[in-house]
């Protein structure tokens, strides 16, 4: 039965549910799904590299072989034979990594979600690099923490610059490989610095690295987590290297870490779709990814060479540019005067988006930034976005 003219709800919501904030990059793609803007502001991975027949023909097999095991309620540390196929991916002769280690989450953001929810009190001191990845600040901000920028040069964090600000300090996040958004790698001297500086300072050292498999030269840099297996947290993805939409990614810490992440999981999902990591194990378990990742290198490399050559020639030449190895993005930093949001409004007027630098920013944000991405855009479009792009920079010198 249904009632007359019920009274309207008062929500009431929590203090943590009013300063939740829309991500900025979320904002802008609702924009760039009209097929008519050339979109340099979404970090996804080019569709074009999804190998869908071998997902297709990996759900047939999973589902017609094990598929009651495959549909049922699963482990909230994830599925077996995966964790352990991770984990031996990991290892090296220095530093041996045990399933009892993995655990396997829904996308990386629910692992550094989890990582703040056990690590991170209100006024936590958390060092971040400057800038750093949104979706981290947005993920930890929920938890009401104390941020401190860590410097940063065009090389990426400085690991000398910690011990001034590490004092009381939860943890240290950092992404290594051709950041999200400089596109910035750290050296090795710089990863066997940080690691040093963190274990003496006894600060935890969570290292992101969605996009190390991507170097365009093919030679990954040494992970973190080798030099320090006891003191490094390492967060892996699949969705960079197969596809995003199965939302999978995996946390690799101390056990004792482990367990505790494990029973925040468990009460907030239980545990990661046991389907799909099924078949990402199918696919992956004879070695698909060492020849399908050469292809992604490729075409990334070409798409970014494509933007670097477009920025060289359409860009004013005070304007700069980091010149990325891998990954997926290039930073831009513009004259002091120009602040880079409103200059998207007039981007957007002319069919083209891309996402402002300052969002990036934990302190101090520096308006005169912003992040640009070529994997998903054609040569002659990037190209033809650039131009215009240079044209309204010009416009405003």
């Amino acid at each position: 039965m249904k009632m007359e003219n019920p009274s309207p709800i008062q929500w009431q919501f929590s203090e943590r549910a009013q300063q939740l904030q829309s991500s900025v990059i979320r904002e802008i793609l609702k924009v760039t799904v009209r097929p008519d803007v050339i979109s340099f502001a979404g970090g996804l991975p080019s569709p074009e590299t999804f190998p869908v027949e071998r997902m297709r023909a990996a759900f047939d097999t999973v589902l017609s072989k094990q598929g009651k095991v495959a549909l049922q309620y699963g482990p909230t540390d994830g599925y077996g034979p995966l964790r352990e196929w991770i984990a031996d991916s990991l290892s090296t002769n220095g530093a041996k990594i045990v399933p009892e280690q993995v655990l396997m989450v829904s996308g990386s953001q629910q692992g550094l979600d989890l990582l703040a929810k056990v690590l991170v009190d209100e006024g936590s001191k958390v060092l971040v690099e400057t800038p750093s990845y949104l979706g981290a600040l947005q993920a930890f901000s929920v938890y009401r923490p104390e941020f401190v920028s860590v410097p940063t040069d065009d090389h990426g964090l400085i690991p000398e610059q910690l011990a001034g600000v590490a004092q009381g300090a939860r943890l240290l996040y950092a992404l290594p490989n051709f950041q999200n958004p400089t596109g910035r790698s750290l050296s090795v001297e710089r990863r066997a610095a940080l690691v040093e500086t963190c274990a003496r300072l006894g600060l935890p050292l969570i290292e992101d690295d969605p996009y190390g498999a991507l170097s365009y030269r093919g030679e990954p840099l040494p992970k973190m987590l080798t030099m320090n297996p006891e003191g490094v947290i390492y967060m892996g993805s699949f969705s960079k290297v197969l596809t995003p939409g199965i939302r999978l990614g995996y946390v690799v810490a101390p056990v004792p870490l482990i367990r505790k992440l494990e029973q925040a999981k468990q009460a907030a999902d239980l545990h990661t779709a046991q389907l799909t990591q099924m078949v990402v194990h199918e696919v992956i378990k004879d070695g698909f990814l060492k020849e399908h990742i050469p292809t992604i290198r490729t075409l990334y490399a070409n798409q970014c060479n494509a933007m670097l050559e477009s920025l060289a020639e359409f860009f004013p030449s005070s304007v700069t540019w980091t010149r990325p190895e891998g990954g997926m993005f290039i930073w831009v930093t513009l004259p002091k005067h120009i602040d880079s949001m409103k200059l998207l409004d007039e981007a957007i007027a002319q069919n083209v988006a891309f996402v402002p630098g300052a969002p990036f920013y934990a302190n101090a944000a520096e308006k005169n930034t912003l992040r640009l991405s070529f994997v998903t855009v054609p040569p002659a479009k990037i190209r033809e976005g650039v131009e215009k792009l240079g044209k309204l920079i010009a416009a405003k010198l």
